[in-house]
């Protein structure tokens, strides 16, 4: 006789998500490493058939564009010089969507998740989709500001106006990479130089602007944690100091 497991009780066989929330603007290729140690120790313990943690990185960059697989070295050369001359750190990296802007003035999550955990696995479109819908929620549930709805990955509060990205990259059923949401005015200057996505004719808005005020960063996170782990179902730990080395996590800062 089959049995279905309802909601409630497959968040209850799925282990908490750790989330760690870095206090200073790091640089992205370190960040990067960071997240490619991680994915080949939870790869290397599942494969040894050991635990392994689930993890949230919240974070903020120093300047950086980056690129997503698609784009080449050699279509990329001459924006690699013009932005490296504006200040900024260029990396061009695996993950899916065009180029874009991260730093000062946005929250960064990097989830690194076994999608395979659940049964039957996360497909990716649902995975990104989830992510899509966390942080709709909380720019409804936190600031009462409505998102647009498009066709289009990322967060829209109008057909011309996007206010966070979503770029993963998926190998193994585990997660790396993940979303960029724009709270303070700060990155809004950065964006100028670039078409953000490919995206022609749209521009980047944040969290303050739609207020018409200004907004700390630091406030936006524990909501943000709760409702990553209200739309995916899953409790969330408010350390991973105890879920990876010291020494990988010192490495990267």
């Amino acid at each position: 006789m089959r049995h279905s497991l309802s909601k409630a009780s497959i968040k209850m066989a799925l282990p908490p998500i750790h989330h760690h929330q870095f206090r200073r603007a790091l640089p992205y290729y370190s960040t990067l490493l960071l997240q490619e140690y991680l994915h080949r120790l939870q790869l290397a313990r599942r494969k040894a058939g050991k635990q392994y943690p689930d993890l949230l990185l919240l974070l903020q960059h120093r300047p950086v564009y980056t690129a997503g697989r698609r784009q080449t070295d050699t279509e990329l050369q001459d924006e690699r010089k013009r932005l490296e001359a504006r200040g900024a750190d260029f990396v061009h990296t695996q993950r899916g969507g065009e180029l874009t802007y991260h730093g000062p003035g946005q929250i960064v999550g990097y989830p690194l998740l076994d999608l395979g955990r659940s049964v039957p696995p996360v497909a990716v479109r649902d995975y990104i989709c989830l992510m899509q819908k966390t942080l709709k929620l909380h720019l409804r549930e936190a600031h009462n500001i409505d998102s647009s709805s498009t066709d289009l990955t990322g967060v829209f509060l109008a057909p011309d106006a996007k206010i966070a990205s979503i770029g993963v990259q998926i190998r193994h059923r585990l997660t790396t990479h993940g979303f960029a949401m724009n709270i303070t005015n700060q990155p809004l200057a950065w964006f100028e130089d670039v078409v953000a996505c490919g995206l022609e004719g749209v521009k980047a808005t944040t969290v303050s602007a739609a207020l018409g005020t200004d907004v700390s960063l630091r406030d936006e996170v524990p909501g943000l944690v709760r409702r990553f782990g209200q739309v995916y179902g899953r409790d969330m730990v408010p350390s991973i100091w105890t879920a990876i080395p010291r020494s990988a996590m010192l490495s990267s800062m």
